[in-house]
């Protein structure tokens, strides 16, 4: 059927419009849709990691029923080699480090609790690591590197432990006043009903008897 001539103007001006953008039309749609096919793969491919490392982590914990300190740290060491993204991971770098400590083998721990640190993506998972080191760099006796782990920010719903572990360290350290100051602080966060509570008022009496 013949066009008439606003027609034929109208398929002129789109031809024309066509001619000039229809590449960029083109590699717009392709650009989405590589994209959208990209996000697919990413997500399947999350998916299969996860359930991956979830079945080498029950791996990990019938190992620990075991309390054999080798195979445990292999196969956590597995799952932080295969799958350093997942919580999986970090869980397993928290349980070898403990086990290290454990054993006897510090620098491993400190390894371990500092690749948490650098690694995890849960904050809490970040405090609790830190605190952990804290008590490994304590043992060692190497107080200022522990209070280095106990300085910086934290949820607070950790605050009454970060402050009960600096009144040890400071309480190591001689430093009466500022031990007694950092118990006292841990006290005050503590929830009133809180078991952890008396133990913390046992070290500020402490303090408190020795002048």
């Amino acid at each position: 059927m013949a066009l008439d001539l606003e027609e034929q103007e109208q398929v002129d001006a789109l031809k024309a419009w066509w001619k000039e953008h229809g590449n960029k039309v083109i590699v717009a749609v392709t650009v989405f849709v590589l994209a959208v096919a990209g996000w697919r793969g990413w997500e399947a491919y999350q998916s299969k990691q996860t359930g991956e490392a979830a079945a080498l982590f029950d791996v990990l914990r019938k190992e620990l029923a075991s309390n054999d300190p080798k195979k445990i740290r292999d196969v956590a060491g597995q799952l932080i080699d295969k799958f350093p993204r997942t919580v999986y991971a970090t869980d397993a770098a928290m349980i070898a480090a403990k086990v290290n400590f454990e054993a006897g083998d510090a620098k491993s721990a400190k390894a371990q609790y500092q690749w948490v640190i650098e690694h995890a993506k849960q904050p809490q998972s970040k405090d609790l690591a830190h605190l952990r080191l804290a008590v490994v760099l304590l043992d060692e006796k190497n107080y200022a590197d522990a209070l280095k782990q106990l300085e910086g920010a934290h949820d607070a719903a950790f605050a009454p432990l970060f402050n009960d572990l600096k009144g040890d360290v400071y309480a190591l350290q001689g430093k009466s006043k500022e031990a007694r100051g950092a118990y006292q602080a841990a006290l005050e966060k503590l929830p009133k009903d809180s078991p952890f509570k008396n133990y913390v008022q046992i070290k500020l009496d402490a303090l408190g008897e020795q002048g």
